[in-house]
């Protein structure tokens, strides 16, 4: 039985050093390194996703932002713009509001 196990070990052993010996490892030198390219492009990839996730997400609050801003301003810009908020507005510049229907002027040519 022990005979057995070292006539298999002996075996596996051949084999393992079948497969990685020098000449199949250098014969696969261009897959090893076509192999780095790829998960140094994976990795590239990955660093390049997040950042650009980060800026779009920068983007999107910053939109946001000016969402608010705007309509804060536009708010503010239709409630000056109603006649009552106009009245108080010019009323320190010593203008009023009518109280009698204008004068249309015509001018007749002769």
């Amino acid at each position: 039985m022990e005979n057995n196990k070292t006539v298999q070990n002996g075996q596996g052993r051949n084999e393992w050093m079948k497969i990685f010996n020098n000449q199949a490892i250098v014969r696969n030198i261009p897959f090893f390194l076509f192999l780095s390219v790829l998960a140094v492009l994976y990795i590239y990839n990955g660093h390049h996703a997040d950042k650009l996730f980060k800026q779009i997400s920068k983007s999107e609050k910053n939109i946001k932002e000016l969402q608010y801003e705007y309509k804060s301003v536009q708010s503010e810009v239709i409630f000056r713009s109603k006649a009552t908020e106009l009245m108080k507005a010019v009323e320190p510049l010593g203008l009023k509001e009518l109280s009698v229907k204008p004068i249309v002027l015509k001018h007749e040519e002769n």
